[in-house]
């Protein structure tokens, strides 16, 4: 074709097979009509005709697909490359790798809950390995989970996974039956943990072994706490350096990351009484003691939030201090980021206590930055959990125990300071924004509570409180706006700057009154601080107050500092 644009028409005479090209022509009715026709009588299945679009600085055609009829085409089998096929397990030892592990553990949750084991210790303690076997249905359905998603993911037969995972599986198996009818895993009854860490120093399975003698000490020890305090007491008895004693901590802390990562678990070793945010709470104290006393001799309030450990949890955080186990500190680490990012309650039945405990852990993690955990990493969890905060119904159970209108602001303003990420931020100034605007809040301001005076002072301390908040200048502009508006409209009613003025008080104090209102620190600023400031200057100018003011020159020191906060002093 000689234009810049034609039209082809494809056509499939057989559903498998492939499109071939029939005609091509300029004319876009011509190659429509000839598709229908074809289709009609039926001399192909199916039809396709795209307008190619010639690009003049390439010299390339682009292609757009006009019509489409007919029987769609069948799906393609994705090809295996030979790096995807090398993916899978190929022999015993890769069951042993933690991505594997990791696998099982979520293939097997079940009958691994049931029996109280971990993934490492099935794969190393022979008695929970003949179980396995002896279940039959446990286990073809623990592979065939695995095999449909891979087949689908990889194009691979399924049936051909399936018999390369039972082969797998059964030579796993075996090893750890015939190591078992071999006596190959020494009994620590009869010998110390560190001399059988000795004598397998420089085996070539010595890590298999010892994973082994570790799994098999568990034997018997049923609850997720005891089986803790089995683990320290082995650690205990571990050689005191070098090899031997590295063989022993690595087999305990690849169960203890196993253990630990349940959520059952974790809640019994650290207390069943403690809610999601307790628990977060203490497992932020035992991966990071030394953090957390820095912070609670710093603020000693945090010691009221951050749960302490004892009993086995306390021993491992005692381990975990030392330097021992940095692979389950940052497990843990990431654990609790996870749950972070997750959206249930840290506290479901009290909303302000989610606040606190929130803010305590946003303290305690952004302390291990760098350590355990990256302060984007950090960042990015607290912002992801701050989406939870903002929403309606955890907005109406915070400030469901509000009695006025006020502490509604007040406990709104908190959550502004406490939430993290702009649009999160955006979100709870929309709060605010909409109680401090509102008719019900300018009514109760002007109409109940204590003296103007008095409630100016908690509308400038509101005002406060939102220039802290790190909201956005429109948000902040927007807030403070409608706050001074309520304070100018508290202080016109009472004529507060009028009496200030006209009182019979020496000419000092009645200066001081009027900076501390003009300056924002007795009411919020806007019309009534604006109204203060003109008092004062006419107060300043008036003859008599000048009279006064030169006559004991040493007054006015104390009030310099007022005078440039109102404005009216560089």
């Amino acid at each position: 074709m000689a234009g810049p644009v034609h039209y082809e028409l494809y056509i499939r005479k057989t559903a498998p097979a492939p499109w071939s090209l029939m005609l091509a022509t300029e004319e876009r009715k011509h190659a429509i009509d000839t598709a229908e026709e074809i289709l009609k009588d039926k001399h192909a299945v199916a039809v396709r005709v795209t307008k190619e679009t010639l690009d003049p600085d390439t010299m390339e055609f682009s292609s757009h697909t006009v019509l489409t009829k007919g029987v769609p085409e069948a799906p393609k089998k994705r090809l295996v490359n030979a790096d995807e096929e090398r993916s899978n397990c190929l022999g015993p030892q890769d069951l042993y790798a933690p991505h594997a592990r990791e696998l099982i553990g979520r293939v097997l949750e079940d009958w691994l809950g049931r029996n109280g084991i971990t993934v490492f210790e099935l794969l190393h303690r022979p008695d929970m390995v003949e179980k396995l076997e002896a279940s039959g249905v446990e286990l073809q359905h623990a592979i065939q989970k695995v095999v449909i998603p891979e087949s689908q993911a990889t194009g691979q037969a399924s049936h051909e996974l399936i018999r390369h995972y039972q082969k797998l599986v059964g030579q796993a198996m075996e090893r750890v039956m015939s190591a078992g009818r071999k006596g190959t895993f020494p009994d620590l009854a009869n010998r110390s943990l560190a001399d059988v860490a000795e004598k397998l120093a420089g085996a070539s399975d010595r890590a298999f072994i010892m994973g082994g003698v570790i799994a098999g000490a568990l034997a018997g020890a049923r609850g997720a706490r005891p089986r803790l305090d089995r683990l320290m007491d082995l650690a205990d008895r571990a050689p005191g350096e070098g090899a031997p004693r590295a063989m022993v901590m690595v087999a305990i802390e690849q169960i203890l990351c196993e253990q630990l990562g349940a959520r059952t678990n974790l809640s019994e070793i650290l207390g069943p009484a403690l809610d999601q945010g307790g628990s977060l709470a203490a497992v932020v104290r035992m991966v990071a003691p030394r953090e957390i006393a820095a912070l609670i001799r710093h603020d000693p309030r945090l010691a009221l939030l951050m749960p302490s450990v004892d009993g086995p949890a306390a021993r491992l955080g005692a381990r975990i201090e030392a330097g021992e186990y940095p692979i389950l500190a940052a497990s843990l680490a990431r654990m609790v980021l996870r749950e972070l990012m997750g959206q249930r309650r840290l506290r479901p039945a009290d909303a302000p206590g989610e606040i606190d405990i929130l803010r305590a852990l946003a303290m305690s993690l952004t302390a291990t930055a760098g350590r355990l955990l990256t302060l984007d990493e950090v960042q990015t969890a607290f912002t992801e959990r701050s989406k939870s905060l903002v929403t309606a119904d955890f907005v109406q159970a915070y400030v469901v125990s509000c009695e006025s209108v006020l502490c509604e602001a007040e406990q709104l303003t908190r959550l502004c300071e406490n939430v993290t990420g702009n649009a999160n931020k955006r979100s709870a100034a929309r709060w605010l924004a909409a109680c401090v605007t509102s008719l019900r809040f300018e009514s109760e301001m002007r109409l109940n509570g204590p003296t103007a005076s008095r409630k100016l002072q908690v509308l400038a301390q509101l005002n406060r409180s939102v220039m802290a908040a790190a909201l956005s200048e429109h948000d902040t502009e927007q807030i403070m706006t409608s706050i001074g508006h309520v304070g100018g409209v508290v202080e016109a009613e009472a004529r507060l700057t009028l009496q200030l003025a006209r009182a019979t008080a020496p000419v000092q104090q009645k200066l001081s009154a009027l900076l501390r209102l003009a300056a924002g620190e007795t009411a919020p600023l806007g019309p009534a601080a604006d109204r203060a400031k003109a008092e004062a200057i006419k107060l300043f100018r008036a003859p008599d107050s000048r009279a006064a003011l030169t006559a004991a020159p040493e007054s006015l020191a104390p009030l310099k500092s007022l005078m440039k906060a109102a404005g009216l002093a560089a």
